[in-house]
């Protein structure tokens, strides 16, 4: 079916004579159609890597790959646990942590956030904050000084720079001669950390695990331990290995429990989204049943002297095969090279349409993310690749082909 000569015809039939130009211009409305859908769909694909990845380090990058408290919610003997942790197999890093919801105060301005406290030396191994300081270092944090760092959103809703004084106001509450009042304590703003996501920059704020302690009335005990592991994907096992080897009188949990259904989500979307954008170049192939016909009504009189020649129907539809099947490649070449040159220059190419057209596409108070990541991945660039020559070379060509069997009749009767 595949000899040189066939080759030959079905390569010859993509360049235009004067009278077939308008088949030629089908043939490359169809080329263009599979291409900008292979290009559309590895970028896309490349922006969701790039999305998933960022989300994984900038939420396990302030989120405990895993965390032991105890069976009420609090750890007394935190410092020998933390030994004792430390040493176990798959443990990089423990570090003590205090936390609760508060209400924070500047000036007029009243925001409720998360106030976590921390021992700066310890913070370092199992969370990035330290790298994300604007201003100040944890380092600034001092037991019994009730300093305070804030995320950059936070500090600017509330309108305070370092060496500002802030109120924190508790849950808990004071009993006087006046009645019950709320307890407050003042904070210096010692530090501004960005994390790059807002959740964290708005919501959050630390200080040091003493004064946290103090300020929740638990000194000296512990809400629990966060701890870094060397794989966060085998997080669940590792951590069941942990509750195995410490027993029933500590609580262990992962990050999987807090945040799996986000990232499940998040690779559902992909697969969604690769089914659809993959239809799209379903609908670009139909371009190539609409030139294959075309070219079949266009040649009848080539077929029916091929077929007196002695080429048999198998060896004439071997013709169109090849030219569906290089309209299909040189569409999809240039679709993988558009696509892997936009999704590798994204980050370039979304500021300048921003600048260019005073718009925002990712605004930070609704996303997650506030800028567009993309990560391409090879592997996903080969398989959009094979499954987009796949879905032509199958449905596009069996059009084709069925056009040509009751063409081709009429073309041997002419």
């Amino acid at each position: 079916m595949f000899k040189p000569l066939i080759f030959y015809i079905g390569l010859r039939y993509t360049r235009a004579k004067r009278r077939t130009q308008f088949i030629s211009f089908i043939t490359f409305t169809s080329v263009a159609g599979i291409a900008v859908g292979v290009t559309v769909l590895i970028t896309v694909l490349s922006v969701m890597n790039g999305f998933d990845a960022e989300l994984r380090e900038r939420i396990l990058g302030m989120t405990a790959h895993s965390t032991i408290t105890g069976r009420y919610g609090q750890l007394d003997n935190w410092l020998g646990l933390a030994n004792r942790t430390e040493h176990l197999p798959h443990v990089l890093g423990v570090a003590p942590f205090v936390h609760g919801q508060v209400m924070i105060n500047a000036d007029r301005q009243v925001s409720g956030t998360l106030l976590q406290g921390v021992l700066p030396d310890y913070e370092a191994k199992v969370s990035e904050v330290a790298t994300k300081m604007l201003s100040g270092s944890l380092n600034d944090l001092k037991p019994g000084e009730f300093g305070i760092i804030l995320g950059v959103e936070l500090a600017n809703y509330l309108g305070v720079i370092v060496g500002d004084k802030v109120t924190i106001i508790t849950p808990q509450v004071n009993s006087t001669p006046a009645g019950i009042l709320p307890r407050l304590k003042r904070f210096t703003v010692v530090g501004v950390f960005k994390i790059g996501m807002f959740e964290y920059d708005r919501n959050m704020a630390m200080t040091h695990l003493d004064d946290a302690a103090k300020l929740f009335r638990i000194e000296p005990a512990v809400t629990g331990l966060r701890l870094k592991l060397d794989d966060l994907f085998n997080a669940p096992r590792i951590a069941q290995e942990l509750a195995n080897e410490l027993g029933d009188e500590y609580r262990v949990s992962d990050w999987t429990r807090a945040h799996s259904n986000f990232f499940k989500a998040v690779q559902t979307e992909k697969k969604a989204m690769f089914i659809i954008l993959l239809l799209i170049v379903a609908v670009a192939a139909f371009n190539i049943v609409s030139t294959l016909v075309m070219v079949v009504t266009d040649k009848r009189g080539d077929i029916a002297i091929l077929k007196t020649q002695g080429l048999s129907n198998l060896s004439v539809m071997g013709i169109f095969v090849v030219l569906g099947c290089i309209i299909g490649l040189v569409g999809t070449f240039f679709g993988v090279a558009g696509g892997v040159l936009l999704a590798s220059n994204i980050d370039t190419i979304v500021p300048a349409i921003e600048n260019l057209f005073g718009v925002h596409f990712m605004a930070a108070d609704v996303y997650y993310i506030s800028e567009m990541p993309s990560k391409l991945i090879w592997a996903d660039v080969y398989q959009i690749a094979a499954m987009a020559f796949f879905v032509i070379s199958a449905g596009n060509h069996i059009s084709g082909l069925a056009s040509f069997q009751s063409q081709s009749c009429r073309g041997v009767a002419l």
